[in-house]
């Protein structure tokens, strides 16, 4: 068919009512999510409650059975020797040794139904958990729809001639994007969210705390509380740096990590010790250079900060003529570089983004002897 032949601005009517659509659809996706999580929530506080609560039935439950079997030899004691006991210490036999089974029954009663109303609250959290991961995905998915129907497509007349052309180019820049704001949503929500909400947990716990266990119990969640804040503001400013540091652009790759690597130190409380040398000129690079290196030192330092358990990282850079050398160094535990880790894409991740500017990056580690990673790469006019 030819160009001049389609309506383009019927076509133009259509896309509209497809974006409403998509754009509602998302809306009405993206509500039963946060519903989901809120939910979540509620019932991972219930939860716990219930755990606390099925703990101290038990413990009474122990007790009791003990009283009770003592009261019922008591209780066969007096029946078989009737004779030598007054009716009021019989009757008062009976009574204690009755009153004590109730009680046990009641126990017992009252601990199946809480380990029931457990075992259903488990069920809907793991229900739950996979309704808001379809929901992110689903999400994810429309917003690719979305985004490709607004941009690519929204001249769509003028768009027909390079249209498989720009579908390929767009759906990946669009899908790069989206996994990169659902890795920041996972972040945020698996992070400062779930800390945020379990400070407002523990914050109304505190009053109750003071008032059944006393100051003493109260200052220390207190104390537990504020280390969640100190924590959640790490997490937020991690994330926030992880971005894209704005010195980068500013001041070049050298006070970038210089700055970086101090600040990480500080956020540790100096444990491990983190040094920093440079050797040669303090000259600026083409940004894609400056980015590269400074996310390949960057996982470096947070790889041996998760699993090295060192107390030493040494991060070398030496700018050569018409090379950069990098070396980071940790005295940690080591591992065994041949091992594949499931799920674990960061060594991955290096080595795709160090064969962009045609480098390399080797990884030098052995069990107890800490690891050295030495990344080169070239210089390029």
């Amino acid at each position: 068919m030819s160009l001049k032949k389609i309506d383009t601005k019927a076509l133009d009517d259509i896309l509209e009512k497809m974006i409403s659509t998509v754009d509602n659809s998302k809306s009405e996706i993206f509500q039963i999510g946060e519903q989901c999580r809120q939910d979540f929530d509620s019932i991972t506080s219930e939860l716990k409650e219930i755990k606390i609560m099925v703990g101290k039935v038990i413990e009474e439950g122990d007790e009791l059975e003990v009283k009770t079997r003592y009261s019922r030899r008591r209780l066969s004691e007096v029946s078989l020797n009737f004779r030598d006991y007054t009716e009021e210490q019989v009757r008062n036999a009976y009574e204690v040794a009755h009153n004590l089974q109730m009680k046990l029954s009641m126990n017992r009663e009252l601990e199946k139904n809480l380990r029931k109303r457990r075992d259903e609250l488990e069920r809907r959290l793991i229900n739950l958990q996979e309704t808001i991961e379809r929901a992110d995905h689903l999400v994810s998915q429309t917003s690719v729809v979305l985004n490709y129907l607004t941009r690519d497509l929204k001249q769509i007349g003028s768009a027909l001639e390079d249209a498989k052309e720009r579908q390929d180019f767009g759906l990946k820049v669009i899908e790069a994007q989206e996994e990169e704001r659902k890795r920041l949503s996972r972040e945020i929500h698996d992070g400062p969210a779930q800390m945020l909400a379990n400070m407002l947990i523990r914050s109304d716990l505190i009053e109750k705390i003071y008032r059944e266990r006393g100051a003493q119990e109260a200052i220390n969640e207190v104390s537990d509380l504020k280390r969640m804040v100190r924590s959640s503001l790490y997490e937020v400013r991690r994330i926030i740096y992880d971005l894209r540091p704005m010195a980068l652009d500013d001041l070049g790759l050298v006070p970038t990590l210089r700055k970086y690597l101090a600040r990480t130190e500080e956020y540790n409380n100096g444990a491990p010790h983190i040094q920093f040398f440079n050797f040669g000129e303090e000259v600026r690079l083409h940004s894609n250079y400056e980015v590269a290196l400074f996310r390949l030192v960057q996982e470096s330092v947070q790889n041996a900060l998760k699993h090295a358990e060192c107390s030493v990282i040494q991060v070398k850079l030496e700018m050569q003529k018409e090379r950069i050398v990098v070396i980071i160094k940790d005295n940690g535990k080591g591992f065994d570089v041949r091992a594949k880790k499931e799920g674990s894409f960061g060594i991955v991740g290096m080595k795709e983004r160090i064969e962009l500017l045609n480098g390399n990056i080797t990884i030098d580690s052995k069990q107890g002897l800490g690891t050295i990673v030495t990344i080169q790469v070239p210089i390029e006019d």
